[in-house]
């Protein structure tokens, strides 16, 4: 199993299926009388944050939905606004970037006086970027020093097995195998910056087969952390299926309760939101399918920089108007519903 979508896109008016919480992912915090102050002034809503997302809903029509994973925030930081339902008001402002869009978010608290929702999200999404070992294949990382292996806040060795040769060159590569809870570590004897850490998060298969080095563990990780094929040589073959088995039971209980790596500590103990699996208890129980929602897609769109592209004269509307940024359309903008 891997993430799919949810901490690194962001997704618009999603179904009710998207906004439950997936294998791993667990609620930080959640704050009601949050307004989404730029897509949907005036409209009072509740925003969750999860180890790995964010996701906002309004409370009167809850289809009118956010997920904002934190694999696409490049900033987060406060902003002056004008909402509709506090007047002017200390914003949290996102900027961020999913397949090649930039998009803004900025959410006003109609809480008087209260942060959370600053202080949760900048928390939660420092905690993400600086626990990335846990969800991402790392070649030639820091992972190791001294032949010893950093290990993770939340990660506890099994084994170490010496003697494993690298098979990713023409002669192989002399060295170590650390298993634990959360991945695995092979650094070479001779170069312990010559190295590879992949987490069973980000594992496609295992299992053992010939090779030009005769049989040997091949682990391929999955397509979104590269595709990458690993091969390792044991001898005898005995220690090669005894560790073959050591990692396929860990990548199975692994994927029965995945660790992110994600943790934020409270200061206080107060408040602390309930683990809700029905995040929103009252999503209608029909899944709504997409196209019953006008396209508000446009509200978010980052400026960048307020950058004018040149104009052209449209001979539908008989004027001379701003080139319209690629994959959108005339129509498209100003329809509310999609045809």
């Amino acid at each position: 199993m891997s993430l799919k979508w949810e901490d690194k896109e962001v997704r618009f008016d999603i179904p009710y299926s998207e906004m439950r919480l997936i294998l791993g992912e667990k609620v930080i915090d959640k704050l009601e009388h949050i307004e989404d102050t730029k897509g949907n002034s005036g409209d009072k809503g509740r925003l969750i944050i999860t180890n790995i997302r964010i996701l906002w809903h309004s409370c009167t029509s809850p289809r009118i939905n956010l997920s904002i994973g934190f694999g696409c925030i490049i900033s987060a930081s406060t902003k002056m606004v004008n909402s509709k339902l506090k007047g002017t008001a200390q914003a949290l402002q996102l900027l961020t970037t999913s397949k090649g869009t930039r998009y803004e978010f900025i959410f006003t608290n109609l809480v008087p006086g209260n942060t959370r929702h600053f202080t949760s999200v900048i928390g939660v999404h420092k905690a993400y970027n600086s626990s990335k070992l846990y969800r991402e294949l790392k070649l030639r990382g820091a992972v190791v020093q001294h032949k010893q292996l950093k290990v993770l806040p939340q990660e506890q060795v099994f084994s170490t097995m010496h003697g494993v040769f690298n098979l990713s060159s023409d002669q192989g590569s002399l060295g170590t195998f650390i298993v634990t809870n959360v991945r695995f570590v092979w650094f070479a004897d001779m170069n312990e910056g010559f190295n590879v850490s992949l987490p069973y998060l980000q594992v496609e298969s295992i299992c053992i087969r010939e090779s030009k080095f005769g049989i040997a563990l091949v682990i391929t990780s999955t397509e979104s952390s590269g595709g990458f094929i690993l091969g390792f040589k044991v001898d005898p073959e005995e220690k090669m299926k005894t560790l073959y088995k050591e990692l396929t039971s860990l990548h199975t209980i692994y994927s029965s309760k995945p660790i992110f790596g994600v943790e934020y500590k409270w200061c206080s103990s107060k408040n602390l939101p309930e683990q809700n699996h029905n995040l929103v208890e009252d999503f209608d129980a029909v899944e709504d399918t997409k196209n019953e929602i006008g396209n508000t897609i446009a509200a978010y769109l980052a400026d960048e920089g307020h950058k004018d592209r040149p104009p052209v004269y449209n001979n539908e509307l008989g004027l001379a108007i701003e080139t319209l940024k690629e994959g959108y359309t005339l129509q498209k903008l100003w329809e509310v519903i999609p045809s």
